[in-house]
């Protein structure tokens, strides 16, 4: 190019340069850019062969793209040379700016290192700027406009067409060449990056919106009942999105479930139980309201979930329906404290209600102010010799009964259970009194009344067994409508009652053995005949510092003082 005049030959050095660095901006892919790079060096700058070697992570070069030669490109092609290879050609020769020439005196070193090169034959130079087959020319390519920046790649040329040396202005078009290939370079990676990027966001996107349509699908059509509810805050545990089987359960339509919380729908004795599993996840058995108003045993799975930015964050809620299962769970416990025959509490059950009202502090020791503060703070005991916590504290039975049917253990008396006790929840206990002496002091107390039948076992070798069981069945349910709510009637065994009734002064005691009585005297028609039975009375009291058998002892005692002061008036049966 320079044996035309000088202002010729840079004007048309421009003109190709700017042709082919424009083509550097045509390209589509990193790959398509590095081919454009080898092939301008050919078709623009005036060079034989080309080839661009590009850094690879690890550092070292390979050999992206060749031109000029399809033997050598075949030959060359994604070999890779090392890094310290490079760094050694980049600093021997003469440094031509950013170029660097090795010319072939000193090249020879070279022939036997790792970097993959061609060779090419032709005559030895005649003149000194005539080009050597063995001359190296490298045009480094950096990321930045000076040598410091951050290497790219190296481009390698060879047999420049008019056979000379390259002159200023050929080094200068190869520099600003090289120049604007790492710019065009970048570009392509940039763009490559950013290809990439959004092909894996629309991977990521694609595997979420499946996620999100996998969990609503399994959300919606769980044959279980599944919520979520928000988590913290002024609206915790309200209720923002439900599936078909919760609303079924409850008997709710969607739209009116997001107008409440749990909170609102569970029973208030279980709302400890919610606000435990809310608070920790976990899993709790209670009991959710319906639109009818009855209330519906269910097993409550929590979870808790956050965004992946630690964002707001949610309760995942199962409910499973247990209420056929908790059905049967509490007729075995009230089976296990329940008389078979007559549905009345056990033997069993009732010394258990009998001793949760009692403590081990006679009644005679009387608690003084500081005492009883102390008792009720978990404080020193009551009395010297007896320990605070067997008669100042006291749990009452688990289970009474509600009115689906369920205990509920709503009253020391109820019909429950027990054995059982509250749940981390104790109530300072109130000590048992009773009357003193044979007459009515106004004291109230917990009366003992012990039952036993007169004539039944006349009944029961006459007319059998099933007459017998009968005559049973109708005594206990007119002894249970006598009785006020809260009181207990108790099956003892055989044909002996006993019935518990708290608050009662003498008088009223002995007011209720005559109406117990007189509801018993009335005949039992069984299988169209009738019988009767009469019935003796003891009345006992309860009070602390006795145990449930010595009140019971007490009461039985008395009943049969009261029978044979009765044994010369006439009873009859059947």
């Amino acid at each position: 190019m320079e044996t035309e005049s000088e202002p010729y030959v840079r004007l048309a050095t421009l003109r190709q340069l700017h042709q082919v660095v424009a083509d550097l901006n045509t390209a589509r892919s990193l790959a398509d850019t590095l081919q454009t790079v080898a092939d301008g060096i050919v078709n623009g700058l005036g060079y034989e062969l080309a080839c661009v070697n590009l850094v690879r992570p690890d550092g070292d070069l390979v050999v992206a793209a060749f031109a000029g030669n399809a033997a050598a490109e075949a030959l060359i092609t994604g070999r890779v040379g090392s890094r310290a290879s490079w760094e050694r050609r980049l600093s021997m020769g003469e440094a031509w700016g950013d170029l660097r020439f090795i010319p072939h005196t000193e090249g020879w070193v070279l022939d036997d290192d790792d970097v993959p090169q061609w060779y090419t034959e032709g005559p030895e130079p005649r003149f000194e700027d005539e080009w050597h087959p063995s001359d190296r020319l490298f045009a480094p390519m950096y990321a930045a406009s000076s040598a410091g920046g951050e290497l790219l790649g190296v481009i390698a040329v060879d047999r420049p067409r008019n056979g000379r040396l390259p002159g200023a202005w050929g080094r200068e078009a190869l520099q600003m060449y090289a120049f604007q290939a790492a710019i065009a370079i970048s570009n392509a990676r940039l763009r490559a990056n950013m290809q990439r990027a959004l092909v894996r966001l629309e991977r990521e996107q694609q595997a979420l919106r499946a996620s999100e349509e996998s969990f609503r699908q399994a959300f919606e059509y769980a044959p279980s009942g599944m919520a979520i509810a928000e988590m913290g805050g002024d609206q915790h545990g309200r209720i923002l999105r439900t599936n078909d089987a919760l609303c079924r359960l409850l008997g709710r339509p969607a739209s009116a479930m997001r107008r409440y919380s749990f909170s609102d729908l569970v029973h208030p004795e279980d709302i400890g139980t919610l606000l435990r599993t809310s608070a920790e996840g976990g899993r709790a058995e209670l009991r959710l309201g319906r639109r009818d108003g009855t209330y519906l045993w269910v097993s409550m799975r929590n979870s808790v979930v956050a965004d992946a930015a630690d964002g707001p964050r949610f309760l995942l809620t199962h409910v499973e329906d247990i209420e056929e299962r908790k059905r049967r769970e509490l007729q075995l416990a009230h089976r296990a404290s329940h008389d078979s025959l007559t549905g009345l509490p056990n033997n069993a059950e009732l010394r258990a209600r009998l001793g949760a009202r009692l403590c081990r502090r006679p009644q005679s020791v009387q608690p003084s102010a500081v005492d009883t503060l102390d008792a009720a703070y978990g404080g020193a005991p009551l009395a010297a010799g007896y320990d605070v916590t067997a008669y100042d504290t006291h749990a009452y039975p688990a289970h009474g009964y509600d009115t689906n049917g369920y205990d509920t253990g709503s009253h020391p008396f109820g019909s429950g259970l027990g054995s059982g006790t509250y749940d981390e929840a104790f109530d300072h206990h109130v000590h048992t009194v009773a009357p003193e002496g044979d007459t009515d002091d106004g004291t109230k107390g917990l009366a003992v009344l012990f039952c036993d039948l007169d004539g039944f076992k006349s009944i029961n070798d006459r007319f059998g067994h099933h007459t017998g069981d009968a005559v049973l069945i109708e005594v206990a349910r007119r002894l249970t409508n006598v009785v006020r709510d809260g009181d207990t009637v108790a099956r003892l065994g055989g044909d002996e009652f006993v019935v518990l009734a708290d608050g009662l002064g003498r008088a009223d005691a002995q007011d209720l053995a005559v109406r117990l009585r007189n509801a018993i005297i009335p005949p039992i028609r069984v299988d169209g005949r009738a019988v009767r039975v009469g019935a003796s009375f003891g009345i006992g009291w309860a009070h602390c510092g006795m145990s449930a058998e010595e009140v019971l002892q007490s009461a039985d005692q008395r009943m049969y003082v009261e029978k044979r002061s009765r044994a010369k008036q006439h009873r009859r049966a059947g």
